[in-house]
């Protein structure tokens, strides 16, 4: 398969960039992959197991002659990332990145880039609780979403290059406005890691069950909390700390909802109790219609390899 990328940069060799560099070698595109990251030990893993075809040590040197700069970086990263690449890129190469949040990337991303290069942020919908240049997977991106953000992009052909390349990774492509990305994913993403987060932590708070009991007898639920706030603590905070007003916002709904449970419960209301699951019950069978999770037991993420899930 052909590709309109010739040479592209990975600034940071995590998950999803670990996870590109092997689905563009699985799609066949003839790609050179050069990749970077901050911390020398993940460079010097990326060279022993080969995930690039080149890794160097620094950004600048990344992006040089690149005709599409990934920045897969913690989003708090963005600003100082951009302006250190800015004045190296070559008219004509499109920037993008896999951030979870869009506003706070487009802000901090681009007053940094040059007249002539096309910034188009994106965010695949895909990951794991784990991280770093072992972890990736050339199937993460299979059937997932990859949201593209292209606010202020003039060349359609730029983009029209980006979808094609995200449709050789695997993944559907969708376009999106930055803002609603934020809500969207506030409500999808971002809320339910807070929870679990919290959900662990309120466990760990309670002393009155000890720390085996909770290892030995987690049933699924609490073992599918456990997965998610195993996730990258840079990434998590960055995230909340960048789309806050959205994560604010559906949080005050979840506590209303919450409390409207509560009274349930107390006042022993079981219609209430069971005409909720109901609806909450028919999201997760049109996750499953939409091919998006399996109904398959234990979450559906059984198997040997890495657990897909939406990411970040």
């Amino acid at each position: 398969m052909t590709q309109d990328y010739k040479r592209v940069a990975l600034i940071g060799l995590g998950l999803i960039a670990s996870s590109m560099a092997h689905a563009m070698r699985r799609a066949d595109l003839g790609t050179d992959i050069v990749g970077t990251a901050r911390s020398a030990e993940t460079r010097d893993i990326a060279r022993e197991i080969g995930l690039c075809d080149k890794v160097v040590d620094t950004a600048a040197e990344a992006v040089k002659d690149a005709d599409l700069v990934v920045l897969a970086v913690p989003v708090g990263a963005m600003s100082g990332v951009a302006a250190e690449i800015g004045p190296h890129l070559r008219p004509g190469t499109t920037v993008t990145d896999v951030g979870s949040v869009k506003r706070a990337v487009i802000d901090a991303v681009a007053p940094h880039l040059p007249e002539g290069v096309h910034f188009i942020p994106g965010h695949p919908l895909a990951g794991t609780e784990h991280s770093g240049p072992r972890s990736g997977f050339a199937e993460l991106f299979d059937n997932r979403f990859c949201l593209l953000v292209p606010e202020g992009t003039q060349d359609p052909v730029a983009l029209e290059k980006l979808q094609h390349f995200w449709l050789a990774l695997g993944a559907n492509v969708e376009t999106m406005e930055p803002d609603h990305h934020d809500l969207v994913l506030a409500v999808t993403s971002h809320a339910p890691h807070l929870i679990a987060y919290t959900m662990v932590g309120v466990a760990d708070d309670l002393r009155r069950v000890t720390d085996s009991e909770v290892i030995k007898f987690s049933a699924a639920g609490f073992r599918d909390f456990t997965r998610i706030a195993a996730s990258d603590p840079t990434m998590w905070r960055d995230v909340f700390l960048n789309n806050k007003a959205a994560t604010l916002e559906i949080l005050g709904r979840f506590t209303e909802e919450l409390f409207a449970l509560q009274r349930a419960i107390r006042t022993e209301d079981g219609d209430h109790l069971h005409d909720y699951f109901t609806r909450t019950r028919a999201i997760r069978r049109g996750i499953i219609e939409a091919g998006q999770d399996t109904d398959a037991p234990d979450f559906g993420r059984s198997g040997s390899k890495p657990s897909p899930t939406t990411k970040e």
